[in-house]
């Protein structure tokens, strides 16, 4: 079993070193739970405070990271930390995977950045990665990327078994039933962790089995926070039932049609 602890809290604005406390005390409390690894919601660690400055964004070397890797190793626990980071000349909105070692597996930047608003100057990232974490194939969306299909699936094309989600937004509604469908036909794994508060909050995590081996439907919701708790919320994927089912259904990357999908990869209507 894949354990994933999700962390329903909002951060504190420009209050790096509370936000770090937290974050090490949720990983004490997560560890003891035997998770496996600890879901942050959107730029925990800066808080998802806009406009940001670039002076006020933090670099990768930063001794605040150093000190989550040193606790990840202490409380053999992986943990998905979130924040603005330095970018080539402005911050990037980033996630950092971070194994049972306390070693940094993969630097992932928010690719779809909210441009319509405060986020048009965040310096957004140009790839979609995938880690390997303890023998599972780890992908990371942030917030927007989720409401683009296109987001999942390249991660599912690079090897994705698991998508987790760090996100701080609100109407979740339509958003998790977005993500319920992102399971379902990248034959992924997903987990959402977000903020709580008023029309916010609903973490969440949906395995991709929606049927069992006769057709007879299955809900796939794993775990489906409310709006308003804080705290942490725990999601389990059998990797071994998820894997086998991958190998026999016939979503994500079966069937696809390729020669149809030209168009995809113009920016012209």
């Amino acid at each position: 079993m894949f354990k994933i602890a999700i962390l329903q809290k909002r951060a504190i604005n420009a209050q790096i070193d509370k936000n770090i406390e937290s974050i090490i005390i949720a990983m004490k409390e997560a560890s003891e739970k035997h998770a496996d690894i600890l879901l942050l919601p959107e730029c925990f660690v800066t808080g998802y405070d806009l406009p940001m400055a670039y002076e006020k964004s933090i670099a990768d070397d930063d001794m605040r990271i150093t000190k989550i890797c040193e606790n990840a190793k202490k409380y053999k626990i992986g943990v998905v930390i979130t924040a603005f980071t330095k970018g080539s000349k402005q911050p990037q909105n980033s996630a950092f995977v971070i194994n049972k070692s306390g070693n940094i597996l993969m630097k992932y930047s928010k690719v779809h950045t909210c441009d319509f608003a405060d986020e048009r100057d965040v310096e957004s990232g140009k790839e979609f990665k995938v880690c390997d974490f303890e023998g599972i194939q780890l992908g990371i969306m942030i917030c927007y990327d989720r409401e683009f299909p296109e987001s999942a699936r390249i991660l599912m094309l690079k090897g994705a078994e698991v998508i987790l989600v760090p996100n701080d937004c609100g109407s979740m509604q339509p958003r998790i039933r977005a993500l319920s469908t992102r399971a379902y036909e990248n034959m992924v794994a997903v987990a959402m962790a977000n903020p709580n508060g008023d029309n916010a909050g609903c973490s969440c995590a949906y395995s991709p089995i929606c049927w069992d081996r006769n057709g007879k439907c299955v809900d796939n919701t794993v775990l489906l926070a409310d709006d308003k708790t804080e705290g942490i919320f725990y999601a389990e994927f059998d990797m071994e039932a998820i894997r086998e089912y991958r190998n026999r259904e016939m979503l994500g990357n079966t069937f696809r049609k390729v020669e149809a999908y030209s168009q995809l990869l113009s920016s012209v209507c």
